[in-house]
């Protein structure tokens, strides 16, 4: 039913999956326009499943906040076939109010990395300087003022700067999407032996705010770093065990079948008891005691023989301790702890 169709979604792999769908109802008469901010070889790939069908390819990630959206006021950097290119002018200035053209394929998606490479780091920057004035005593609406009559400031800065002083981060670029492209930016350089370092510096400050919950708060939410009293998202709580680990709850003490427990539990054990479990007689303990990563079991160099040519086998191993002992990892400390608690005089 259309000719034109815009993909608009936000990372890699959408954008992957998307054109493998769209491929078989594609024909010569379909021209296609990715406009996902994605690495330049995802765009090359996605151009390469369209075009195997016949259809045409526009490479056209844009610039601009969802206010511009709706004003018609985004800017295109484009790429792709001249012819398609002609074509497809009239359906993006009906949503953009400039189409630049870049040249090929995978370009354009370097142009709008690197200009975002600029977007965040001017934001991690007035985060900084916002954290300054606060700490020489000074309004920070006094910061904002000065930056209306500086020559660094810029259309970002004059409409962010306030927000961040209100801490307003009501969306309109997110964390979660600039965080992509500055991971974006990072491999980039990478790839090509180019260090960013202030790439890297707001990179680390978006993924702080990801990982506090705030993934879908505007990205100018890093003046949070410095801001602790300002309000928090009402789901910051929720995601507050990425941070605190919470001591687990303790289960009800099960009843124990003594006709389970073994008399003769291997002598050569070595059992560190949880604090807060009151030890028991007859090695009822082990069975009380609820499994805990904090508990080891370490056994002694020579296992007692149960008459078959095999060592005894340890049952409390594999309950009190899920996760393999460091010693697995090294053997050649293997032993170590039950020889030293084995020595007279121990403690």
């Amino acid at each position: 039913m259309c000719d034109f169709v815009q993909i608009f979604v936000s990372d890699d792999d959408a954008l992957l999956e998307v054109a493998k769908q769209l491929s078989p109802g594609l024909a010569a008469r379909h021209i296609v326009l990715a406009h996902s901010t994605v690495a330049p070889h995802s765009m090359c790939a996605a151009a390469e499943i369209v075009e195997r069908r016949g259809a045409r390819f526009i490479e056209a990630p844009f610039t601009g906040s969802k206010e511009a959206a709706e004003k018609g006021e985004l800017v295109y950097y484009v790429a792709g076939d001249e012819a398609a290119l002609r074509e497809a002018r009239p359906v993006l200035e009906a949503s953009g109010k400039e189409v630049l053209e870049i040249g090929e394929v995978g370009q354009a998606t370097a142009i709008k990395v690197a200009t975002n490479m600029v977007t965040a780091a001017s934001i991690q920057s007035a985060a900084e300087a916002l954290a300054l004035v606060r700490a020489a005593g000074l309004p920070l609406e006094k910061f904002a003022v000065a930056m209306q009559r500086n020559a660094s400031n810029s259309a970002t800065l004059s409409m962010k700067l306030p927000k961040m002083i209100e801490g307003n981060f009501e969306r309109h670029f997110s964390v979660q999407h600039m965080l992509k492209d500055m991971q974006i930016a990072s491999r980039l350089g990478l790839s090509h032996h180019l260090e960013f370092g202030v790439s890297a510096a707001a990179r680390d400050r978006l993924l702080e705010q990801m990982q506090r919950g705030h993934g879908d708060d505007d990205y100018s939410a890093v003046v949070r770093k410095y801001f602790p009293d300002v309000p928090s998202a009402s789901h910051e709580e929720a995601n507050l065990e990425l941070f605190e680990t919470r001591a687990p709850a303790v289960p009800p003490t099960a009843p124990v079948d003594v006709d389970v427990l073994k008399e003769d539990q291997p002598s050569d054990v070595t059992k560190i008891i949880p604090e807060g479990v009151e030890p028991t007689p007859e090695g009822v303990t082990e069975a009380l005691a609820p499994p805990s990563p904090i508990v080891s079991t370490e056994l002694k160099e020579q296992p007692t023989d149960q008459g078959n040519g095999e060592a005894a086998p340890v049952e409390t191993a594999s309950t009190l301790s899920p996760k393999p002992l460091e010693e697995e990892e090294a053997p050649q400390h293997r032993g170590f702890f039950s020889r030293l608690l084995r020595r007279e005089g121990n403690y």
